[in-house]
């Protein structure tokens, strides 16, 4: 079976809405879109280009899906890092209104989302890749479908906006894989699904009073 992974950029608070765009996303009335802007440097291309790299498809969520198809079909160099990957390679978006996706290589999933995704991953040469669609994402991680996620923690609060691991969000385990900082200060974290978590009891020591 092929891996599927997810990359999201997160705040120190944990927000992950509209990083790349002011206003890429105002939903709720969010004001503060962009804020992945200042900390762009070699570093942080660096690890995105080994990202799409690897990829073998693209999985994304409706919003996501909309805002990258009104941007990377744009980018015609078939050189760059990005560009080059999602307009050459199957992507899939999860949506139950799209019905006529204009971006070339595109196939709508609106079905069993776990038998559908499963069937995907299977038939994927290289990873199956997720890029934000926080919504896809909580549900793929609910179903223990993600095999690997790259968290880049941006250091930054916003205080507001949508966060990846909101309230309810199912409780899972990780094991810690790599760990790399840009020289902008972007934390970035990859984590392997483990599992559930373990719990226990801190107890004082034998003879402690």
């Amino acid at each position: 079976m092929g891996k599927l992974t997810l990359t999201s950029f997160i705040t120190l608070d944990g927000v992950h809405q509209a990083p790349g765009g002011r206003d890429e996303d105002r939903r709720d009335g969010f004001e503060h879109g962009g804020w992945s802007y200042p900390y762009d440097d070699e570093d942080f291309g660096q690890f995105i280009t080994e990202v799409f790299g690897r990829a073998g498809a693209f999985l994304l969520g409706r919003h996501t899906y909309e805002i990258f198809a009104g941007f990377w079909p744009k980018v015609t160099d078939p050189a760059d890092p990005v560009a080059g990957k999602l307009n050459s390679l199957p992507k899939y978006v999860a949506s139950s209104s799209i019905t006529r996706p204009e971006w070339a290589g595109t196939t709508v999933i609106s079905g069993d989302l776990a038998k559908e995704v499963t069937a995907i991953k299977e038939n994927t040469g290289g990873e199956l890749q997720v890029h934000g669609s926080a919504a896809l994402a909580q549900s793929l991680l609910a179903l223990d479908l993600v095999d690997t996620m790259h968290l880049l923690s941006f250091p930054v609060v916003l205080g507001t906006g949508r966060r990846l691991f909101a309230e309810g969000a199912v409780p899972t385990a990780f094991r810690h894989t790599d760990a790399r900082l840009t020289s902008k200060g972007v934390a970035i974290h990859s984590y392997d699904l483990a599992g559930r978590p373990e719990y226990g009891t801190y107890e004082l020591p034998e003879g402690s009073a």
